[in-house]
C-alpha cells in the first residue's frame, strides 16, 4: 500500500489535492474528488493531456504517481 497525493484541476483553475492509495481504481478516485468538490462523481472526467481515463483501472496501471496532476472536467 503505497500512499500518493493526486491534484486535480477543474476547469476554473482550482485545484483540489486527494491522498490516496496507488492501488484504488480512476473510479474510486472520482468519488473522493466528489466528496470535496461537491460533484457528482459519475458526471467527473478525469484526464491528462488527450487521454481520459477509465473507471475501471487501476492508479498504479496508468502510472498515476506521487504529485501528478490531472484535469478535471
Amino acid at each position: 500500500m503505497t500512499l500518493i497525493e493526486v491534484t486535480a484541476t477543474d476547469r476554473l483553475g482550482r485545484k483540489f489535492h486527494v491522498k490516496c492509495d496507488s492501488e484504488i481504481t480512476v473510479g474510486e478516485l472520482k468519488k473522493l474528488l466528489g466528496e470535496q468538490t461537491g460533484h457528482d462523481p459519475s458526471k467527473i472526467q478525469l484526464k491528462k493531456w488527450y487521454t481520459i481515463y477509465k473507471d475501471h483501472i487501476t492508479l498504479s496501471d496508468y502510472e498515476i504517481n506521487d504529485g501528478m496532476s490531472l484535469e478535471m472536467y
